[in-house]
């Protein structure tokens, strides 16, 4: 059913989400990729604020998580970050006053550590500019290139995610409230003010010299983790990915264990398993098999895949399909 604004997605969306694989279902805003880097169970909290022009995205989860994330067509990204919040985003590590914005498409890659917090604001430039001419500020705001990351002012940018966390928190508890119109737009003013009060002192990001370095890491892993997804239905072997990297093989495994904290091929096997975990997740009774998925993902020892597999989300590869296509137990 639609909502009042002509929208068929509810004004305010509240997901526990458990596992990884699944992580991006859903999301119409952005697309987000998941893969959890502990074997500890996965928990995540996703509540999304649909305003006018813009939309907020909290995202919360208990783990140590890769995700690689961008957003859909038109829309611009801006990330603040929570006050607890550790981890890396785009292989610089948050801190206070770091933002990170992004335009439509964007890839930003972040590895974020357990008891992470972050709000993402979602704005259609087209209504940013309508609000700047209302106000005969149009010189104030700059689209954001390709990712950037940006330092300003901390409390500013406090200010903003305090902001955000005050509107998911209101919109869990009253999500009606946000179905009607004068709401959405008064939210969205006040958004749109509060991003430009933290935008207003933002420079790029200089990093120090071991933010260079780690960013540098960063990159090999992107570049290693591009290949094995190029190379689906291939063996995992260093020396191919240290070629594809142009790095020796002990500069790569210090690149992924200081950015993942896994060995690479661990890591790669696991990048792999989420996604023999989300074709099984939406496969169809009668045409998907566990056997075709794990031979489409490089899997050629079936018994080592299937012990793997139950390590990471704690269930056979069969009980997954089985649970997603309605088939009875053997």
């Amino acid at each position: 059913m639609k909502h009042p604004d002509g929208n068929a997605q509810p004004s305010v969306i509240v997901v526990e989400v458990s596992d990884p694989a699944a992580a991006g279902a859903g999301l119409e805003l952005i697309d987000l990729d998941a893969v959890k880097l502990d074997r500890t169970p996965f928990r995540a909290r996703r509540v999304i604020v649909r305003l006018v022009g813009a939309a907020v995205l909290y995202h919360s989860t208990n783990l140590r998580v890769r995700t690689r994330t961008s957003t859909q067509a038109g829309l611009l990204g801006y990330v603040t970050f929570g006050p607890q919040a550790s981890g890396t985003a785009n292989g610089i590590p948050v801190r206070a006053g770091l933002m990170l914005a992004a335009e439509s498409h964007a890839e930003a890659r972040f590895v974020v550590d357990t008891n992470w917090e972050s709000m993402t604001f979602l704005v259609k430039s087209e209504e940013m500019g309508g609000h700047l001419r209302a106000r005969g500020r149009q010189g104030e705001f700059r689209l954001p290139q390709g990712v950037e990351l940006l330092e300003t002012n901390a409390g500013r940018v406090q200010s903003l995610f305090d902001w955000g966390k005050r509107l998911i928190e209101t919109a869990a508890r009253q999500p009606l409230l946000f179905d009607e119109r004068k709401y959405k737009i008064a939210a969205e003013v006040e958004l749109f003010e509060a991003l430009l009060h933290a935008l207003d002192t933002a420079e790029h990001v200089e990093p120090s010299r071991s933010e260079a370095t780690r960013q540098a890491r960063s990159a090999v892993v992107k570049t290693a983790e591009d290949h094995a997804l190029s190379h689906i239905s291939e063996p995992l072997y260093v020396s191919d990915l240290c070629e594809a990297a142009s790095v020796s093989e002990r500069a790569l495994e210090y690149a992924f264990g200081e950015v993942m904290g896994l060995a690479p091929v661990t890591y790669l096997t696991r990048l792999r398993l989420h996604r023999v975990r989300q074709a099984l997740l939406a496969g169809n009774q009668g045409t998907t098999t566990v056997s075709a998925e794990a031979l489409n993902w490089g899997f050629w020892h079936f018994g080592e895949f299937s012990r793997a597999y139950k390590e990471c989300f704690g269930e056979l590869p069969s009980d997954t399909l089985r649970r997603k296509t309605g088939a009875p137990s053997p």
